[in-house]
């Protein structure tokens, strides 16, 4: 269980990378939509992890590699929209795909 101020840099984090998606999809995702799910970031606040939802893509794992390949133009990114934090973590990105799953449960209670 974090704390408040964990939740709230969380939430924070996860918008912004979310509007970065959105406004750069061509280049950072390879023309698929990518959504941040969920962004879950350490005590320290030195490390988040973000997970991002990959819909029309055929390759889910290539559009990972390119995210992660720009992580470090992401974090600037998202620093220069978050002034105030002193420190911005390090963005760890990892594929949501508890969509997948709920599907699959679904299809196999049908």
């Amino acid at each position: 269980m974090g704390s408040i101020r964990q939740s709230r840099i969380e939430s924070v984090i996860q918008n912004e990378l979310s509007q970065i998606f959105r406004k750069n999809a061509r280049e950072l995702c390879l023309g698929a939509m990518v959504s941040a799910t969920v962004v879950r970031i350490t005590p320290d606040l030195s490390l988040a992890r973000c997970y991002v939802s990959i819909f029309a893509s055929l390759d889910k794992e290539e559009v990972l590699a390119n995210i992660e390949l720009n992580a470090s133009r992401i974090r600037g990114d998202v620093g220069r929209r978050l002034q105030n934090m002193k420190h911005i973590p390090d963005l760890r990105f990892f594929i949501d795909d508890s969509l997948d799953y709920a599907n699959k449960i679904d299809e196999l209670l049908k």
